[in-house]
């Protein structure tokens, strides 16, 4: 069941002090491969799932951040959890 809404802002640091964007792509890119509902924004993207698999999608997330050459990484992390369900449709329904 989709019982959380998890928005990752990643902010590697790179080796050379090179641009971000691609390891931010590559980031999302693991977000896309995992299959699970997300929507990017300017400075975060979220993804609806079970908070089990968002959690370890986050770590799947810094690890390819590691695996490109980062030297560290921070990620700031937002969680909405409601074990009755969550959707990022109905937060922002009365939105659209």
């Amino acid at each position: 069941m989709t019982n959380a809404l998890v928005s990752i802002q990643i902010i590697p640091k790179t080796p050379n002090g090179e641009d971000v964007i691609p390891y931010v792509d590559a980031a999302i890119a693991v977000i896309d491969e995992s299959g699970v509902p997300y929507q990017v924004s300017p400075l975060e993207t979220t993804m609806e799932g079970n908070l089990t698999e968002l959690l370890a999608i986050v770590q799947k997330m810094n690890e390819r951040m590691i695996e490109k050459g980062s030297l560290s990484i921070i990620s700031q992390v937002k969680i909405f959890y409601k074990p009755d369900g969550a959707s990022m449709d109905k937060l922002t329904e009365k939105y659209r």
